[in-house]
């Protein structure tokens, strides 16, 4: 068996059978690669992997080894699943990995409020600059009001974007579909002024989102639109695309509704993912506690 042909042998079944997306599928290249370049042998001997998973422990974060060691265990459980080997050379590894509880970053609402306050007031220019402006308050808008990943939104289809009823259908992880709802008009209303300004090249390109080129409005070009009004409106902060989706979901839980539903619109296919932001939404709920229960002013005799 040559590694080299199983190996893009398994990356096109992840793209065509499980629908997987092209962040992932990059990933499991340069982590299937760096594994083979390693133990340059198809079927690694049990210490050649310790050794690699040891030389991983030397070089990165828990998070990035996590993902490596899972890249390279998926790869070989296809394999068995195939008949293509016996055994998995990973079945009797087992790797355990401290529990580390990093919560979210989320942006906080008042510099939301200044960004869009900010994007909205722009305006001035021409017909084209006016198209583009439109656009990027759309998609800004969408991030907050879908709680959606950034290659999900850069690649939602004209086809899934109801502008009538606010209903879009999203494409996430694995293939898997769901819908979201826009239910603020305003967010609608802007929506509708975009397409109507773009609607030409959207229909001509396909995708929602379009660049000053008529085609696909990429990640990176989400990012580096974001990073330049965060700059524009004054705000220190580094807002990522990413930190809307943990932002939607953490405000969304202080204000009460229900993890499962949050979960659902998130598209996490385990609620343990989504239940990271009850421990926000509680550290919030405390810090309220602290400055604003009645009970802080009291003065009671005898209390310590």
């Amino acid at each position: 068996m040559n590694y080299t042909d199983q190996m893009n042998k398994y990356l096109e079944y992840c793209r065509f059978r499980k629908e997987l997306d092209g962040n992932t599928l990059k990933a499991y290249r340069i982590d299937l690669r760096q594994f083979f370049e390693y133990t340059r042998k198809d079927i690694p001997s049990r210490e050649a992997i310790e050794d690699y998973i040891t030389e991983l422990h030397k070089k990165y974060k828990q998070k990035t080894i996590k993902r490596k060691i899972a890249s390279v265990k998926a790869y070989y459980s296809y394999l068995e699943d195939c008949g293509i080997i016996e055994d998995s050379p990973f079945r009797k590894i087992k790797v355990r990995f401290k529990e580390m509880s990093v919560l979210p970053r989320i942006i906080p609402r008042n510099e939301i409020e200044q960004l869009l306050n900010y994007m909205y007031a722009q305006t001035g220019g021409n017909e084209k600059e006016l198209k583009f402006r439109l656009r990027d308050i759309a998609l800004t808008e969408t991030f907050f009001a879908t709680g959606a990943r950034v290659y999900e939104i850069s690649n939602i289809k004209a086809d899934n974007v109801d502008l009538n009823t606010g209903l879009i259908k999203i494409m996430g992880k694995g293939g898997r579909e769901r819908y979201v709802q826009i239910a603020t008009p305003e967010i609608q209303d802007i929506l509708k002024k975009y397409y109507a300004q773009n609607e030409n090249a959207i229909k001509k390109n396909g995708y929602f989102f379009i660049n000053s080129r008529g085609g696909r409005y990429t990640e990176q070009s989400v990012r580096l639109m974001l990073k330049k009004y965060t700059r524009l409106a004054g705000i220190e902060r580094n807002i990522t695309p990413h930190m809307f989706r943990h932002s939607f979901a953490t405000y969304l839980i202080e204000e009460g509704v229900d993890v499962s539903c949050v979960q659902q619109i998130l598209g996490h296919s385990s609620i343990k993912t989504t239940q990271i932001y009850i421990h926000i939404a509680a550290r919030k709920q405390a810090e309220i506690l602290r400055e604003m229960h009645p009970r802080n002013r009291m003065k009671i005799i005898g209390a310590a």
